[in-house]
């Protein structure tokens, strides 16, 4: 069934790696191509070379500078537009990067009662032990994270030179991902409109 465009979900794709050679591009231009053919989403990507954070955060209860408020406009409209978001992320020393928690640092209404779903990559593991981090962290901003993820193991040998996924189980994982998202961001947003989340 072909959804109204302006019914679609929308979702922000967050790319956490800021690293210099980062293989980060490759992983979210094989999930933008999985996101492009659904009809019930359209997506931002946010990636935090493009639009990077402010690092120092101001005392508490203390407003941004104006130089700092500039700069989260480039942000912040957006996540707050979101209706439900994917992290693109690698795994650093057994967590994620510290420019993805910066990011997620500077927000808190705008993670609230949306669900998040990840695509990791990273060694061995996949990036599966910086999913399991941001997990903890997403819970304290009465954010939802989806169970489902899609995980890189040796992701730099896992993309052909046409930058698709070699093996087929990472397709069918992305739409198991993406097909469970659609769900919880229908039922959350659908409850928001009905009843604001008080967090």
């Amino acid at each position: 069934m072909e959804v109204p465009v302006n019914d679609a979900l929308a979702i922000a794709v967050i790319v956490a790696s800021t690293r210099d050679g980062r293989f980060a591009p490759v992983v979210t231009h094989w999930l933008g191509k999985h996101l492009a053919q659904r009809d019930d989403m359209t997506f931002d990507v946010i990636d935090l070379v493009e639009t990077p954070v402010p690092q120092v955060l101001p005392a508490f209860g203390a407003p941004p500078a104006p130089e700092t408020e500039e700069m989260l406009t480039m942000v912040s409209p957006r996540l707050n537009a979101a209706d439900a978001f994917v992290i693109v992320t690698p795994e650093y020393n057994h967590s994620y990067p510290a420019s993805l928690k910066n990011a997620i640092d500077w927000h808190n209404e705008e993670w609230h009662a949306k669900p998040v779903g990840f695509v990791s990559y990273g060694g061995i593991s996949g990036g599966l032990r910086a999913v399991e981090h941001l997990r903890q962290v997403m819970a304290e901003l009465n954010a939802m994270t989806i169970r489902e993820t899609v995980s890189f193991a040796g992701g730099w040998q896992k993309f052909g030179e046409d930058g698709q996924a070699t093996d087929p189980a990472s397709d069918t994982a992305a739409k198991t991902m993406l097909d469970q998202l659609e769900w919880w961001a229908l039922a959350l947003r659908d409850a928001r409109r009905v009843r604001p989340y008080a967090g």
